[in-house]
């Protein structure tokens, strides 16, 4: 049976048809009306729109994919954004990295060219690094904006585009509305200044490399402890990305001296050969480092995604490792800093920490613990950044994280960073160690003395233009018809961030969310269970996010009250139908 192409998606396909788009880009766009409508439709029923991780999408041919083009319009508009935005200065000037990934590199020329046809300097790496050294160089070197060409951990058909500020975050509102805008206002391919002037384009690399390190060293809080402890036995797995450049370098020269790198997995690949997924909040992401890990009989190990702004840790328990979910290595990560900044002297009641709505309320438990400030933000390490921006001056920023495996501490980046945060971890361990005990058990002291947080991620795949308009459906249906109760506890609270609204069920009493609209819902139960409901910003899935709270007495009621709290997420993730 024909399947009949929407009158939209044939109208922009046929445009990319008649414009002046090379005539291999022509020839795919042909393919596709003849032999793949649906396909065609996927990639032509929508322009590329800024989520909460930039521009991201699958690598090929229209105005739904990452290709020179959309990355060309995507600069072209920012270029146009920045002029527009920076009038009198002299010369505004951008910095630019890629990651390991398919056509990284090319896209992240195409992009150099771009700005600099348009005038303004570009300072764009010799070779592929990390996302935090690109957030890093933006203030090092005083740009006005940059951009990482990659798409962290999503599959190898990606792609993508992060766009950053002049204070070294991701665009936010309302920056991202408006670069969006300027693209939408360009006619067509024709207005793109694809020929760049390389009078204005400068190759930078191990300078920054150096300034940036330098930076990482200095946020050590125990230089003494790991000294003592510098024969830790690491595991390390740059998962075929940029991790590999830094994340090594870094933990020498934190002192750590017993640091093994995964060979096979050492080498940069934008096919990933040795994994499906380089997704470290994955578990057969690390199954490589764990294996090593036991043959060498290490203590702990660590993998960072392509891009190396997020980092997965395992750790050893009697003859096996564990792998910790991003909430619990965030727990154990603030558990350290504030304890060690209490140590040291430095609490003087104006320092803060930042999770998102999503992570555990574990790290506010440890952040009254020791009187320490903190703060709430929507999905997206750029609301962490815009929280970092907004007290800059004012108050000083630990440290702060998200349960999807992204963590920071101090200051000088603005974006999740797994080359602080993979030192940072091991000096944590370090300093367990030194206490005679590992970062499992101490994970465990946290459940007694403030409580089992229990937490699991489901996640719904519904990709394409169908799969876009289930996962709204499935948004609006929660919105209309919400769950009374969850787990056999009633729900006596829901926010809405989208139209925010906080309403208390009981009294009926409806509050303003004082935080951007953003398209979540979460609900809460009588017994203190939280659930919470967003579509993805930059994956075609939606994301149902369990958290729950149970006492657990003693370390040695672990394993039963674990089973407890699984059995209720599970209960509830079938009562949802998600099952």
């Amino acid at each position: 049976m024909e399947t009949k192409i929407d009158k939209n998606v044939l109208e922009k396909a046929n445009s990319w048809l008649k414009g002046a788009y090379d005539e291999e880009t022509k020839q795919a766009v042909r393919r596709m009306m003849e032999n793949n409508p649906q396909e065609l439709t996927d990639a032509f029923y929508r322009d590329l729109e800024f989520g909460t991780g930039g521009l991201r999408g699958i690598m090929g041919v229209g105005s739904n994919r990452m290709n020179k083009y959309t990355v060309g319009m995507a600069t072209q508009g920012f270029s146009n954004y920045l002029k527009i935005n920076f009038p009198d200065k002299k010369q505004i000037s951008v910095a630019i990295a890629h990651d390991s990934r398919n056509n990284s590199a090319g896209f992240a020329k195409v992009a150099a060219d771009i700005f600099s046809a348009n005038g303004i300097k570009v300072y764009l790496f010799d070779d592929l690094r990390p996302v935090p050294e690109l957030s890093f160089s933006i203030r090092h070197l005083k740009c006005q904006g940059g951009i990482m060409i990659t798409a962290s951990h999503n599959p190898k058909e990606y792609n993508g585009y992060k766009a950053y500020w002049e204070d070294g975050g991701q665009l936010i509102s309302p920056h991202d509305k408006n670069v969006i805008a300027e693209v939408e206002k360009i006619g067509g391919i024709n207005e793109i200044n694809f020929t760049g002037n390389p009078a204005l384009i400068e190759i930078i690399g191990e300078e920054v490399d150096k300034a940036y390190l330098k930076k990482v060293k200095a946020l050590s809080l125990s230089p003494e402890i790991v000294h003592r402890q510098k024969n830790l036995s690491i595991v390390y797995t740059s998962l075929h990305g940029t991790g590999i450049k830094l994340v090594p370098q870094s933990l020498k020269n934190f002192g750590f001296t017993n640091v093994h790198i995964i060979d096979k997995q050492a080498v940069p690949d934008g096919n990933f050969p040795t994994v499906k997924s380089p997704n470290p909040e994955e578990p057969a992401a690390l199954k490589l480092a764990i294996e090593e890990a036991k043959s060498l009989g290490a203590d702990m190990v660590m993998g960072t995604d392509p891009d190396c702004d997020r980092v997965g840790v395992a750790v050893r328990h009697g003859d096996d490792f564990v792998l910790l979910n991003g909430n619990q290595t965030a727990s154990l990560l603030i558990l350290y800093l504030l304890t060690k900044w209490s140590e040291n002297g430095k609490l003087t009641g104006n320092e803060f920490i930042v999770k998102t709505i999503v992570t555990s309320e574990l790290l506010f438990n440890l952040a009254e613990k020791f009187h320490v400030q903190h703060f709430d933000v929507l999905t997206g390490f750029k609301y962490i950044a815009d929280i970092i921006k907004r007290y800059e001056g004012e108050k000083t920023f630990i440290g702060g994280g998200e349960e999807s495996y992204g963590y920071l501490a101090g200051d000088f980046v603005r974006d999740k960073d797994a080359v602080i945060s993979c030192s940072l971890i091991a000096e944590t361990a370090a300093w367990v160690a030194d206490k005679g005990t590992t970062m499992y058990e101490m994970l465990k002291e946290l459940y007694v003395e403030f409580g089992f947080y229990k937490e699991k991620l489901v996640s719904i795949v519904r990709k394409g233009k169908a799969g876009a308009e289930e996962i709204q459906k499935i948004m609006d249906d929660f919105r209309t018809h919400p769950p009374k109760t969850l787990g056999g506890s009633r729900v006596v609270r829901i926010k809405d961030y989208e139209s925010s609204i906080n309403h208390d069920l009981a009294t009926g009493d409806k509050m303003p969310i004082d935080l951007p609209k953003s398209n979540v819902l979460q609900f809460f139960t009588e017994n203190g269970s939280k659930v919470s409901v967003r579509p993805s910003g930059t994956e075609p899935k939606i994301k149902f996010y369990f958290g729950l709270k149970g006492i657990l007495k003693n370390k040695e009621d672990f394993e039963k009250v674990n089973r407890e709290l699984e059995e209720k997420i599970d209960s509830i993730i079938r009562e949802l139908g998600l099952k």
